[in-house]
């Protein structure tokens, strides 16, 4: 069994690196917080002491980390992945970063004998605890075979998307689709609760006609219309991806107005201060914005 990197143990990193070690994979893990290292070595892994030092350790090396910054940043260099992994391993990004960055990671790679796969993750934490993470894939036919496993270990939804490049490019366009909605869906409820309408009513409404979207069924009743604003994928996530969905969009020259005025309003929530909370709490951002009560669904409420 090939042996395993796993740099970037943060809320989805962490249960998808401790789900690798509970199938048997043979891990070396490495992250800026020591308690999170702590966590998946607890698990079965073995704590790396630098980034070299898991390149060295590691035919696969995995990297799950918040930008294009700090995927560079591990990956170039005498310090880094390239420098440092035997030759013939293979870098699988599961990192959501700009498009353009993984060009140039793929093309290091092969300049220092190795290959990438980018596989960035669909979904929300709760799923990468259970090991039901989904997998936008971007590699050659032989590196997608060769890293299939790790994806069965961690998630239940796997699709090869194309080669290098092309996962990264699903994940931007499947986020602007779940983000937008996001925020579609608070004016919508900001609106409804305006307009003294019954909550309960309005959902079954919306549900029962084409405007009903997978973020209105699936995530606002068990997050904020629930209450629970605790972060799965925050607010300050979501705008970093909507930056990379209008940054790619400017360089393909495909002009995107919606993808403009929702980064803005994330904008806006980040800067009154809710960058920390779910995406989901842009409802909630939205009423205190307009001094409306915020919408609560009835305890046990479910989408019929």
């Amino acid at each position: 069994m090939s042996r395993i990197g796993f740099i970037g143990l943060g809320r989805m990193g962490r249960p998808m690196a401790i789900n690798l070690v509970r199938k048997g994979f043979d891990l070396t893990v490495l992250d800026i917080q020591p308690a999170a290292t702590a966590a998946v070595v607890a698990a079965g892994a073995t704590a790396g002491a630098s980034v070299a030092a898991v390149a060295q350790a590691s035919d696969i090396v995995v990297t799950m980390l918040p930008s294009s910054v700090e995927v560079e940043a591990v990956c170039l260099g005498a310090d880094g992945v390239f420098a440092n992994a035997p030759r013939g391993a293979l870098l699988m990004d599961m990192s959501t970063i700009d498009p353009l960055a993984t060009d140039r990671l793929a093309a290091a790679a092969v300049a220092h004998g190795m290959t990438m796969v980018d596989a960035p993750v669909g979904r929300l934490a709760e799923h990468a605890d259970r090991g039901e993470s989904l997998f936008m894939v971007g590699a050659s036919d032989a590196d997608f075979a060769r890293v299939k496993p790790l994806m069965e270990a961690m998630g239940n939804a796997i699709y090869h998307c194309g080669p290098v490049g092309s996962g990264g490019r699903t994940k931007l366009v499947n986020n602007f689709v779940a983000i937008t909605l996001t925020q579609v869906n608070a004016e919508a409820l900001a609106l409804s609760q305006r307009f003294g309408l019954d909550l309960v009513r309005t959902m079954q409404v919306l549900l029962g006609t084409s405007a009903a979207n997978g973020q209105l069924r699936m995530n606002l009743p068990s997050k904020v219309l629930a209450g629970d604003t605790t972060p799965g994928f925050t607010i300050d996530l979501a705008h970093k991806d909507l930056s990379l969905v209008v940054g790619a969009a400017h360089a393909a020259r495909v002009p995107m107005p919606v993808a403009a005025a929702v980064h803005e309003a994330f904008s806006l929530a980040r800067a009154a201060g809710h960058g920390a909370i779910d995406f989901s709490g842009m409802t909630d951002v939205l009423c205190e914005f307009a001094k409306i009560d915020k919408p609560r669904l009835p305890k046990g409420w479910t989408p019929g």
